[in-house]
């Protein structure tokens, strides 16, 4: 039925091919039936029992082929080739059809209902997302890790909310899920006389859409969808919801991915329990088992946090530890002896799907977060730097596993990204890395003993010393990372970088390191060198021997003596640095690989015009100690010559005023702009760089309202002020910002008052103040402003109280008014 049905649809589009004489048009019926076969072939090659099993995913893919030819000539190339993934997705997903047979990442769908620390989080949905006032459709997710609580929170969320609506429905997703069940499950939810009825089993696709638009028309409804595979396109549900209509309705997923649609309103992000919450949890499931209310004395409470910390307040894994316990409790063992151990071997287990469910491409990226301190706030350059080192794809793979719950934003400024892994995920990616890659993980408190075979080793050492290692132990390294301190490498050899010949990654972040070696020119395959936050005071000469290093880091070094050597480095692409000594200025000749560097003394670099002839890749600046004396104009001009630069940091010279900076226009491609420090004023709107999307004023301290200036840049999307300006008043006019979408305001000490003229600002997303302690009153704009999604506020106790009670914020969707 489903052959004859496409087969039907390549017919319809070869009497028309035939008849046809318009090119344009014939391309696109040749297109058409071209992926119409490809669907074809696949139903054809599926075998007589494949088609019983599989018949929903069957129905799935002739609604694809209804979707190819029912379009039109517009944008057929991008959609069709949207088609062909979904396409291969349903093909993978037919292939794999019942393998995970305990439907991984649904892990809270059975949970007993103990709830703890999701009161704020509840309220917070009902307030502002789901019984809100607003009449159009909302869609909204709950997104966090496995184990986090999402639909545990979605279900208190629906038993409260669900009420207030004429229909509502709860479709838990497995793995394995077609549109066509989905759709299924919604009508039997909500439409009358269809709780058993067989005839949908026979439906196509598009004929429950029907059903259920028509049903749901004019009716305000609320739906839960959780744990919608990833693959799964979802275009085929949202048409049988109807859109129009002031029906205030709602649509919830609750998903540890950012779903494939870009029509979500709000999405909740789910945090882990902190030592408090934590704690209750673990105590309400133990009563709960035990039958009785456990008492426990202040120095067994305090074991039994210090026990919950390795749970990294993941809800799922807290359970998990309690059930244990509590029923060794029960056996007979003393509570004193069941906090000295823990056993997370079951919550790993059900974490380790997220790994599995990574691309293969993106899972030896995961390995290398092995590298880092647990808890540690990764930065997104060094994790890329890294992955570079080792010839490892990484442009967009930060972000993606951010938007798989993996990593977890913790602190953005503009492009400047901080990530934190959960300790239980940190311990998968060790884990596997000691499966996979060959990690050692070596401790100078326990009996660790180097292998030989290593090829990725980190070292935590404490007070004790290690043994140095031979030269057979170190050979075969590629990587090698230090954490902790002490004097392990103070009274290392002189010998001792020469045994390690493949190293590739060094890192020594943190560790209080005062002196290397000249012996360390010997790592003749070392790529990523890092020596941030020491007390190095001079590099050595021989780092000119690296020739295939592109990362050197050595930020952070107070007042480093660095040799006429950084020239020589024809690989270097990345270097990092402040408060260094150069003994001899650079030029931009010098560093032709070079894409990133910062921060440089403008002392220290030489302003020649670059040779034209050479190919330059240098993209992003910083210069520090500029002051009145800094002839910035002849910088700014030599930097335009450069074809790929974009982004530029300058930093004044302690509290001396930076020159004006006018000619910064000539950077006409530049599309980050950091200021730090004293300025007299900003150039005008038309002498800054027009294509500017950030900008960051930091202590510049302006006598003058920056935003008249700032307001009129068609380009910004970002703006960051920070000490910025010690006028009272701040106005932004009519039309302006047109295209920003977040704006943070901090230590404005003497601002009172913000005044937002009608039509400014009309794509705000994102609003932040705070510490303006004499800002007590917000513009009138907030409350008119569609688009406002989050305002964060940090304040006075006296103040957040008078925010909060005027009324202004209770249309945005996320808001957080501290204290």
């Amino acid at each position: 039925m489903a052959e004859a049905a496409v087969l039907g649809m390549i017919q319809d589009l070869e009497s028309l091919h035939v008849t046809c004489t318009d090119r344009d048009d014939l391309e696109m019926f040749e297109d058409k039936i071209v992926v119409l076969k490809e669907i074809l072939d696949l139903l054809r090659n599926l075998k007589l029992e494949e088609r019983s099993r599989l018949k929903y995913l069957i129905a799935d893919l002739v609604e694809l082929g209804q979707d190819v030819l029912d379009m039109d000539i517009s944008w057929i190339e991008l959609r069709l080739k949207c088609i062909k993934d979904e396409i291969q997705v349903t093909k993978m997903r037919m292939r794999n059809f019942g393998a995970d047979e305990n439907n991984i990442g649904d892990e809270e769908a059975e949970e007993e209902e103990v709830v703890v620390g999701l009161e704020k989080d509840m309220q917070k949905l009902l307030d502002r997302v789901i019984l809100t006032k607003v009449k159009e459709l909302r869609i909204m997710c709950i997104k966090g890790m496995i184990g986090v609580g999402k639909t545990t929170l979605a279900r208190q969320v629906y038993k409260a909310g669900a009420g207030q609506f004429q229909r509502h429905a709860w479709v838990c997703a497995s793995t394995d899920m077609s549109k066509k069940e989905i759709l299924m499950k919604l009508i039997q939810q909500m439409v009358e006389g269809y709780e058993r009825d067989p005839s949908l089993e026979e439906m196509d696709n598009r004929s429950l859409q029907r059903i259920l638009c028509q049903h749901l028309q004019d009716m305000s409804y609320f739906i839960v969808l959780d744990n919608i595979p990833k693959e799964m396109g979802l275009d085929s549900i949202f048409r049988g919801l109807p859109s129009e209509g002031l029906t205030g309705s709602r649509l919830l997923f609750a998903n540890r991915y950012v779903l494939r649609t870009g029509n979500i309103n709000y999405t909740h992000e789910m945090s882990a329990l902190d030592s408090d919450k934590s704690w209750q949890l673990f105590l309400k499931i133990v009563d709960k088992i035990t039958c009785v209310e456990n008492k426990f004395s202040k120095e067994l409470e305090r074991k039994g946090r210090e026990m919950l910390k390795k749970c990294g307040g993941l809800p799922m894994a807290i359970k998990n530890v309690a059930r244990q316990k509590a029923k060794q409790r029960l056996s007979g063992i003393d509570w004193e002896q069941l906090f000295d151990s823990i056993d997370l071997i079951e919550s790993l287990k059900l974490l380790e799907p997220m790994y599995h469910q990574l691309k293969e491409r993106f899972k030896p990226q995961f390995l290398h977060f092995s590298f880092f301190k647990e808890n540690a706030l990764m930065r997104e350059t060094k994790l890329r730097q890294i992955w570079d080192a080792n010839g490892l794809y990484n442009i967009p793979v930060t972000r993606e596993f951010v938007d798989s719950s993996i990593l977890k934003v913790a602190k953005q400024h503009f492009c400047q990204i901080k990530c934190h892994l959960h300790p239980l995920l940190h311990m998968i990616s060790i884990k596997k890395a000691e499966e996979e890659m060959g990690l050692e993980i070596l401790r100078s408190n326990g009996n660790s003993r180097p292998s030989q075979n290593a090829r990725h080793r980190v070292i935590h050492c404490g007070r004790d010393r290690f043994n140095h290692f031979t030269k057979e132990d170190c050979k075969q390294l590629i990587s090698l990372v230090f954490h902790g301190g002490g004097r392990y490498l103070d009274d290392v050899s002189q010998s001792y970088w020469k045994s390690f010949e493949a190293l590739k990654i060094l890192d020594i972040e943190d560790f209080g390191l005062k002196s290397l070696s000249e012996t360390i020119g010997t790592l003749i395959e070392l790529r990523y060198l890092g020596l941030r936050n020491n007390y190095i005071q001079e590099i050595p000469r021989s780092l000119a021997d690296l020739e295939n290093l592109e990362v050197l880091d050595i930020a952070l070094n107070f007042m480093m003596e660095v040799p006429n050597i950084i020239w020589h480095m024809g690989n270097l692409c990345h270097l990092n640095m402040s408060d260094v000594i150069f003994r001899k200025p650079l030029t931009v000749d010098a560093l032709q690989n070079i894409r990133s560097l910062a921060y440089i003394s403008i002392y220290d670099w030489t302003c020649e015009d670059p040779n034209s002839s050479r190919k330059y890749k240098l993209l992003m600046l910083g210069f520090e100690d500029v002051d009145g004396n800094s002839d910035v104009g002849k910088l700014f001009k030599s930097l335009a010559k450069l074809p790929n630069f974009y982004e530029l940091s300058v930093r004044g010279f302690r509290f001396r005023s930076m020159p004006c900076l006018d000619e910064i226009c000539f950077i006409k491609r530049l599309k980050v702009l950091k200021l730090d420090g004293r300025i007299g004023r900003l150039p005008s709107a038309d002498n800054l760089p027009q294509q500017v999307e950030y900008i960051a004023l930091i202590n510049t301290c302006l006598d003058k309202d920056p935003m008249p200036i700032l307001e009129k840049l068609s380009s910004l999307s970002k703006l960051k002020l920070r000490n910025a300006y010690t006028g009272r008043e701040m106005v932004i006019q009519e039309d302006g910002f047109p295209e920003l979408e977040l704006l943070c305001i901090n230590e404005l000490w003497n601002l009172r008052n913000i005044q937002v003229d009608e039509d400014a600002m009309l794509n705000l997303r994102k609003l932040e103040i705070n510490n303006c302690p004499h800002l007590e009153t917000l513009p009138e704009w907030i409350r008119s402003n569609s688009e406002l999604q989050k305002f964060k506020m940090v304040t006075t106790k006296h103040i957040a109280t008078k925010i909060r009670n005027s009324g202004l914020t209770s249309e945005i969707i996320e808001e957080d008014i501290y204290p």
